[in-house]
């Protein structure tokens, strides 16, 4: 499917919701049991950008709609983690096994790289093989799975854990004063 991949804004916000709406609802991807609102996503948006992450979207080459967005975040906030990011990636129904998720990630891979960070880590919920398939595709690889770490939909769900070295990942020590130094305070 040809999509375009660009910085998510503000304006995005409804699209997003609503992708995170339906995974809410009837995926496992995400163990929220009630959707957040619009405002609530908002917040969580401000707060993943004002940090400086990437948040991305993807849309239709030829309607322009949003149908998936992905982002990185702190895993833990604690000093030592500066240099390790968590990635997240959504997707529309229509959208899925199409290709988004692939590029969607690749690109958060990309610019994750860029800013200097040395991890990223999936955290997958209800250990889904979709998702596992896609992190794998791309090289991450499997370290853990935390069993019935969920409960949704009826359900255990157990949580799969991979992880991918960005850039010289332990290859080096980080230079001090690297981007990821700015993110953490403590």
């Amino acid at each position: 499917m040809p999509v375009t991949l660009r910085d998510a804004v503000a304006a995005d916000l409804p699209a997003i919701t609503g992708i995170y709406r339906e995974s809410v609802l009837n995926g496992v991807a995400t163990y929220e049991i009630t959707p957040p609102s619009e405002a609530e996503m908002a917040l969580r948006f401000s707060t993943i950008t004002g940090n400086g992450y990437p948040y991305i979207v993807a849309q239709e080459d030829h309607g322009r709609e949003i149908i998936g967005y992905a982002y990185a975040s702190a895993f833990r906030t604690r000093t030592a983690y500066r240099f390790l990011v968590e990635d997240s990636i959504y997707l529309a129904p229509e959208a899925r096994g199409k290709g988004v998720g692939r590029a969607l990630l690749a690109e958060l891979v990309r610019r994750c790289t860029a800013l200097g960070f040395r991890q990223m880590v999936a955290v997958i919920g209800g250990a889904h093989p979709s998702s596992i398939a896609l992190h794998r595709a791309l090289g991450f690889e499997h370290q853990g799975l935390m069993k019935a770490t969920g409960f949704k939909h009826g359900r255990w769900l157990d949580t799969a854990i991979m992880q991918l070295a960005l850039g010289e990942g332990t290859a080096s020590d980080p230079a001090e004063g690297v981007y990821p130094d700015t993110l953490y305070r403590s």
